[in-house]
């Protein structure tokens, strides 16, 4: 391993980390136990990469904390939170202060400053702004079963849970996106979207469904 700026790497576990001589780090690595780290990956000063994590051909800023994820060709900017059980493959690009939660997938996108994609989301083929809300269940839709196309999310918007958006769609600036709404067309700035079945009710009914 070579040190780009300085010293102070700290593995834990020796026999169970791997670092390939070809990656460069700055001063204060810490590298936990059953980690993998390979090919031309460039680490920043002060990070963290915590236990289960495959990092190879990435470039990652200071401060910058990693945990069980798998990463691949990705950049990951300063002060990022990535993990645990994230996957962050070819083309993503982190901006500084992200957060990547637990079962999120990022391929091929760029995620803008001090956006939170927190868990069990795909975000793929996509460009999103600063300081976004991705919530839980979103599925950025890329392939309609021949083409692949893009998505673009503005800065400040909120798509709620179990969300679709559509490729290609772009949801402008400070735009609302209601929980369980499909987007299929292009989101106006400030605009409140909502688009779902209405709840039918049917009182006294349960009973014929549920084991007795």
């Amino acid at each position: 391993m070579k040190f780009v700026h300085g010293k102070k790497l700290r593995i834990i576990n020796k026999r169970s980390a791997f670092i390939e001589k070809t990656v460069k780090a700055g001063e204060n690595l810490t590298v936990y136990e059953n980690n993998r780290i390979e090919g031309d990956t460039v680490i920043g000063n002060n990070v963290t990469i915590r236990p289960g994590c495959y990092v190879k051909d990435c470039v990652i800023g200071d401060n910058a904390v990693i945990t069980s994820s798998h990463c691949e060709n990705a950049v990951i900017g300063d002060g990022c939170s990535v993990g645990p059980f994230a996957r962050l493959r070819p083309g993503a690009v982190l901006g500084k202060g992200v957060k990547i939660g637990n079962f999120v997938e990022i391929k091929n996108a760029v995620i803008g400053d001090g956006t939170k994609v927190s868990h069990l989301a795909y975000v793929g083929d996509a460009d999103v702004g600063k300081n976004c809300n991705i919530g839980c269940g979103a599925i950025f839709v890329n392939y309609n079963g021949k083409n692949k196309n893009r998505s673009v999310v503005k800065d400040d918007c909120f798509i709620g849970s179990n969300c679709n958006l559509i490729a290609p769609v772009t949801v402008e600036k400070g735009s609302y996106v209601c929980a369980g709404t499909t987007v299929t067309e292009s989101v106006d700035a400030d605009a409140f979207v909502i688009g779902r079945a209405r709840q039918t009710v049917k009182e006294n009914r349960a009973h014929e469904y549920l084991k007795e």
